[in-house]
């Protein structure tokens, strides 16, 4: 099942993709009799998505196509939700070659750090460049959306903890984090850092998310790309990590690591592209500009 979050009379909600469009989760209740919650962060804290995605599968997805629906190209997609209690960060996780993987230090740990939800932006918001702040770069990400509380879980259970995937735009300041890496969090955590969306891939969809390939695009051109399988640190091992940490809560994200970061500037255009999904784009801007209409 594939569900985004979009504007519709002002208010920001969920629906799921269908062949003749995106179909509210309002409209579904309405027509199924049902009471699902209409946005997606409230789907996934009550533990709402898992029976919903279950009705797409005997026989909503067929549904779907008979229920009134917003043509794909008129949605406006707002981020998936808005506040996730933690987004957690994962830096250098990939290697160039499979046959690097070999060298990898048993020993190393996952570099990790955490972003503000004030960081957060949806698709086609613009990233802002802050004043002064010199070179900014930009990563594409495969990001996981936690689905159920966990702590202390090994990683042969930790895709029972996932709700699905997404693609997400990780923005740092980097000469801020060149002059110390002790300023990585200040680094991460500017106004529109983190973009979210536009599509939410449940897990039943992605047997293997090894097997997805990530790119990071600048102006419509491909900069890097890479397999998941040549991560470091894989999904269920992140999980498995950090729920060692903290207790990881329904709607959290992690941030899996980036094929390869680029340099914005003002009036380029970032783009991550994941296998099977929608890709998410963002327009660059000077703080105070206006983003450009698509």
């Amino acid at each position: 099942m594939r569900i985004s979050t979009v504007k519709v009379n002002g208010r920001e909600q969920a629906a799921l993709y269908s062949a003749r469009g995106l179909v509210l989760v309002e409209t579904i209740n309405h027509m199924e009799q049902a009471s699902w919650s209409t946005e997606l962060f409230e789907l996934i804290c009550l533990g709402e998505l898992e029976p919903l995605t279950e009705w797409y599968n005997i026989g909503g997805k067929e549904k779907l196509g008979r229920f009134a629906a917003i043509p794909l190209e008129q949605a406006e997609y707002a981020p998936l939700y808005r506040h996730p209690r933690k987004i957690w960060g994962i830096g250098m996780n990939y290697v160039k070659e499979t046959s690097e993987l070999a060298e990898v230090n048993p020993e190393e740990e996952p570099v990790s750090f955490m972003k503000p939800d004030t960081a957060l932006i949806g698709p086609l918001d613009a990233i802002r460049l802050p004043a002064a702040a010199g070179k900014i770069i930009a990563e594409a990400e495969l990001g996981i959306v936690i689905g159920k509380r966990c702590k202390d879980v090994e990683e042969d259970e930790a895709t029972e903890a996932i709700a699905g995937y997404t693609t997400t735009i990780d923005v740092t300041a980097s000469d801020i984090h060149a002059r110390n890496p002790r300023y990585l969090t200040r680094a991460k955590s500017f106004d529109t850092f983190f973009s979210f969306g536009p599509q939410l891939v449940t897990k039943d969809e992605i047997p293997d998310p090894l097997q997805l390939e990530v790119k990071t695009v600048l102006n419509s051109e491909t900069a890097f790309h890479n397999h998941v399988y040549n991560m470091k640190f894989r999904p269920s091992f992140l999980i498995a990590f950090h729920s060692k940490v903290m207790t990881l809560l329904p709607g959290d994200v992690i941030l899996t690591g980036t094929p390869g970061a680029v340099v914005i500037r003002d009036g380029d255009w970032v783009e991550c592209h994941i296998d099977g999904f929608e890709p998410l784009l963002n327009p660059v801007r000077e703080k105070g500009q206006q983003a450009p209409s698509v």
